[in-house]
């Protein structure tokens, strides 16, 4: 577990951001329940923790693109992917959160293959504008 900072320097609506080896983590004080997630947009590089806070949502600055803090799932496009969860705790008045993250969905950063794609016809319809492109 990282500390992040004591509990009182997180009231709700803010967010805090904590730098691990592997990148960043913000927690958000979403009206008193804390949540964690990795702090960047799936669908484009984003900090999360620049967005705002709705509910138990987070609007990524760049597009407009809606996260449930308690899931990581979007719930607004262009993002198609979710984002990691981390989970969050309270001891003795300073809030922690674990680096390694509690949802099993890795966040996909993989560069698109270069090898020739088959011409074979699709049989699925777009599901994104981002498909359609």
């Amino acid at each position: 577990m990282i500390e992040v900072c004591p509990l009182p320097e997180l009231p709700p609506g803010e967010v805090a951001v904590v730098k691990t080896a592997t990148g960043r983590i913000a927690v958000f004080n979403a009206g008193g329940e804390l949540h964690a997630l990795d702090d960047r947009c799936s669908h484009q590089e984003a900090y999360l923790s620049d967005g705002w806070l709705e509910g138990c949502e987070v609007e990524c600055p760049l597009h407009g693109a809606t996260f449930d803090l308690r899931t990581g799932h979007p719930t607004g496009l262009p993002a198609t992917d979710p984002v990691r969860v981390h989970p969050v705790q309270v001891r003795n008045g300073l809030v922690y959160v674990d680096a390694e993250p509690q949802s099993s969905e890795p966040q996909s950063r993989e560069p698109q293959s270069r090898e020739p794609q088959s011409r074979e016809p699709q049989s699925r319809e777009p599901q994104s504008r981002e498909e359609i492109r």
